[in-house]
């Protein structure tokens, strides 16, 4: 498995930008599929956006598409969730994973951060 440790999130006003970031240590970061999970009080945990190993082409959901930005630094064992024009119900603790590159679940999560977006 993979340790994986979220940052950067923090309380922020309507509009605004946030630039989440997850370092990750074990398992050959280069090897894994990662993504962005959020979970909203009282609401399940959903997909915000995804990145394979490469780092080519990341994908969204329909809420984060045109405001967010997933991107990985291999080097640095990282990766980053660039979030603009950041809505109240954006508020969320944010989670990032991980799962061996192709395939389909994800089985290591961060501890998670907590984006609150104020009206």
């Amino acid at each position: 498995q993979v340790q994986l440790v979220e940052s950067g999130g923090r309380l922020v006003q309507a509009g605004g930008s946030l630039r989440l970031s997850c370092a990750a240590s074990g398992r050959t970061f280069s090897s894994v599929d990662m993504g962005w999970f959020r979970q909203a009080p009282g609401q399940g945990r959903e997909f915000v956006a995804g990145i394979s190993w490469s780092g080519r082409s990341p994908y969204y959901s329909d809420s984060a598409k045109g405001r967010f930005t997933m991107s990985r630094d291999n080097a640095k064992n990282t990766v980053y969730l660039q979030m603009n024009s950041l809505k109240p119900e954006d508020t969320a603790v944010y989670y990032c994973a991980a799962r061996k590159a192709g395939s389909v679940t994800y089985d290591s999560w961060g501890q998670g951060t907590q984006v609150t977006v104020s009206s």
